[in-house]
């Protein structure tokens, strides 16, 4: 049985939350605070509904480490950086 709302859900709602009613209510030296505890929640609401990916292979040579390595370092930016993941650059 699936209880509503879900755990990411709820870091949702704590996000907006802070970001939407409380930060613009607060003073000026505690507004950093609420928007630093609302990218955290986002960051654990993202990290909760994203799949984890299984543990690289052992690897020996620079292009196959490079090749296993590339989808955990995106699956990461996924979750703290949303939009980095997908870079295509050198």
């Amino acid at each position: 049985m699936q209880y509503r709302p879900t755990a990411p859900e709820l870091l949702t709602a704590l996000a907006d939350l802070l970001e939407r009613t409380l930060l613009p209510a607060l003073p000026p030296e505690l507004r950093h605070q609420a928007r630093v505890g609302a990218h955290l929640a986002r960051m654990l609401e993202r990290e909760l509904t994203l799949e984890s990916l299984p543990d690289p292979p052992e690897v020996t040579d620079d292009e196959a480490l490079w090749a296993a390595l590339v989808p955990v370092v995106r699956a990461d930016l996924a979750i703290a950086k949303p939009g980095y993941d997908a870079w295509e650059g050198e």
